[in-house]
């Protein structure tokens, strides 16, 4: 069964900065930790990514999954699991509000659904997708607002 959690945070950044990083899926290996490789596979008409295979280092080994994209530019990308080694099901999405308070400013929240192939224990799937969730927004935020800067 799947779980289901959502994480949130605030980059001092405007929302098409943010957007542009999460859709620049070569450049995830320079900056998001857990990701050692990010192929395009397909890209649609207008030259976006819309399946995308990685490589990254999770549940303490490595693992392989690939992605199908929806955009909704600047406020939201989504993702569904295509097929993976350890997962039967990774879907999620990053949406991009810009802070009410301040321009340069975006409230970004994450939303993830997984479903590991191996039986585990809630806690520890959990566990899994709050570390999954941390790594990509404390790592989203310091890539974009190192940009910013």
């Amino acid at each position: 069964m799947a779980q289901e959690a959502t994480q949130r945070t605030t980059i001092n950044a405007p929302a098409e900065a943010c957007f542009s990083a999460v859709v620049d899926f070569e450049a995830y290996p320079e900056w998001a930790n857990e990701v050692k490789v990010a192929d395009v596979v397909e890209r649609d008409g207008d030259g976006r990514a819309t399946v995308v295979a990685f490589q990254t280092a999770a549940f303490g080994r490595k693992t392989s999954y690939t992605l199908e994209y929806e955009y909704d530019e600047p406020h939201r990308l989504s993702w569904t699991l295509v097929n993976g080694d350890l997962m039967r099901r990774l879907d999620g999405r990053y949406e991009f509000v810009p802070s009410v308070d301040r321009e340069d400013e975006t409230d970004v929240t994450y939303h993830l659904e997984i479903d590991l192939v191996a039986p585990m224990p809630g806690f520890l799937k959990r566990r899994a997708e709050q570390k999954i969730m941390r790594a990509a927004l404390r790592d989203l935020k310091a890539y974009v607002e190192s940009r910013a800067s």
